[in-house]
Parts: C-alpha cells; sequence; structure tokens
C-alpha cells in the first residue's frame, strides 16, 4: 500500500508560484506506471522507495513494445519498426540512461493492442468527457489484462494532443467496435414498397438507417434480387443481434459487413 498525506505542490509560472496541488491525500493500494516513450523510469523508482513491496506494471503498445523486448534481452533493444496509434509512445529503443531503473523497479510488463485503445478513447470521451490521446490510455487499456477487482487502483491519465481527423476515425471506430454502428447487406425484388418494407422493420426495432447502397447489378434479373447494403445505428451488442435475427425472420437473409467510410 502507498499513502501519500496533505500533498501540497507549487510550480513557478513567470516567477509567480501557482498551486497545483494542496493539501492531497491518497491511500494506493497497487499503483501503475505507464511507460511512455523512452520514459518509466522516474516514476517506478519514486513508487519502490515509498514503498518496497508495491507493485509496479509497465504498459506498452503491442506495436511498440521496445521496452519488453529490451527487459527479456536483458539489454536495450531496437525493434526494426513500430506501427501504433499510440504515437507518443512509438519509439523503437528505450532510453539506455532509464532502463537499468527499470529492470530494477518493473514487476511485470503489459502490451496492449490498438483496438483496446479504440474502446478506451471512446469510453473515457463518452463516460467521463474527458479526451485523452491514444498513448496516455495506456494504463486503462491494461486494467482489463489484471484481476483488480475490489482494490484501489490508479492509472495515469496524460495528454490530449490529437487532430480533428484522428479524434473522428478513433471515434467511428469506437463505435463500430462497440457494435453502436454496423452494416449488413441483403437481397430484395425491385419492386415499389420493398425498401419501405425493411425500412419499417427497422424503424419498428429504434435502428436508425445512416447510409443506403442500393446495387442493381448483382443479378441478371434484377426483379429477382438487388443488393441493399444498410449501414445503421444501435445501442450496441444486443440491440445489433436483434436487428439482424428479425430481418433474417422476414426472409432478409442477412449479412453483416465490414463498415467503412461513414462520414464519406
Amino acid at each position: 500500500m502507498l499513502e501519500l498525506r496533505n500533498i501540497t505542490y507549487e510550480v513557478d509560472d513567470n516567477n509567480e508560484n501557482k498551486e497545483i496541488l494542496k493539501n492531497v491525500s491518497v491511500t494506493i493500494d497497487d499503483h501503475f506506471v505507464a511507460i511512455t516513450g523512452p520514459n518509466g523510469g522516474g516514476k517506478s523508482t519514486l513508487a519502490k522507495m515509498m514503498n518496497p513491496n508495491i507493485k509496479v506494471i509497465g504498459v506498452e503498445p503491442a506495436g511498440a513494445n521496445c521496452m519488453q523486448v529490451s527487459l527479456k534481452n536483458k539489454k536495450v533493444t531496437t525493434l526494426p519498426m513500430v506501427d501504433t496509434i499510440a504515437d507518443g509512445t512509438a519509439v523503437k529503443t528505450p532510453g539506455s540512461k532509464i532502463f537499468p531503473y527499470i529492470q530494477k523497479n518493473l514487476d511485470g510488463i503489459i502490451t496492449v493492442e490498438d483496438n483496446e485503445l479504440i474502446v478506451c478513447f471512446l469510453d473515457m470521451l463518452e463516460n467521463h468527457k474527458m479526451l485523452v490521446e491514444n498513448s496516455g490510455l495506456l494504463t486503462v487499456a491494461a486494467l482489463k489484462h489484471l484481476n483488480v477487482k475490489g482494490q484501489k487502483v490508479v492509472s495515469i491519465l496524460s495528454g490530449g494532443n490529437m487532430d480533428m481527423i484522428t479524434f473522428a476515425s478513433l471515434v467511428q471506430h469506437g463505435l463500430i467496435a462497440r457494435s453502436r454502428i454496423f452494416t449488413v447487406s441483403t437481397l430484395l425484388p425491385d419492386k415499389p414498397g420493398a425498401l419501405m418494407n425493411i425500412s419499417k422493420i427497422i424503424a419498428d426495432l429504434q435502428g436508425n438507417i445512416i447510409k443506403l447502397e442500393h446495387n442493381q447489378f448483382v443479378s441478371i434479373n434484377r426483379n429477382s434480387a438487388v443488393e441493399l447494403v444498410i449501414t445503421l445505428e444501435a445501442f450496441g451488442p444486443e440491440h445489433k443481434q436483434l436487428i439482424i435475427n428479425t430481418l433474417a425472420e422476414h426472409g432478409y437473409r442477412p449479412k453483416e459487413k465490414m463498415t467503412t467510410g461513414i462520414y464519406n
């Protein structure tokens, strides 16, 4: 356990002291440290100094796990390439000066996939009203890899640097990952009222159509079948499956497809 009492901290801002913390007290059972870029030595050293029994877990993106590889090789190792949306931690080589401290202080290291970061990004934005960049979400994503139920846990969040294109892309992919947006294709006769009939089924189930593609060239006999590709909003996985099952019950034989280009 790590216990801090009545912590007060000031910074010098243009010769003016500004209070950042004032009389803050906190008790922590487990302390999780994100290895951000080439860093991680400072927080882990401080935690171990205050309580040698505290557990320090490093977190890295799976596509840029230079520290994990270096710890396994017992020496600083350079990755041939990195590939992750967590650009703040997309480094090939960990810092050589801090590596001995990481070797000494780290009790384990977790790697997080990009799709886990996307889901965490949407959760923080929608449920907690916080914009956190992908690298800063590593510790939140890591919690799902650990059995910490009922424990006091500190996940360090940092950074909100993100351009609008990346922001829109993450929201879109997060909604898809949570089955809040999905796409199905089905065949239906090219006759008046056919589109209205399937739209009514979806509307009665409170699904919201946001994109339609009508392809008449899937069959020589278009009176027999045309393809309808529907992208729609749902409340989540159960609601999505209800819509798909109901369409199947009405004879539409829906097939789920990869959702792309929502904002195009």
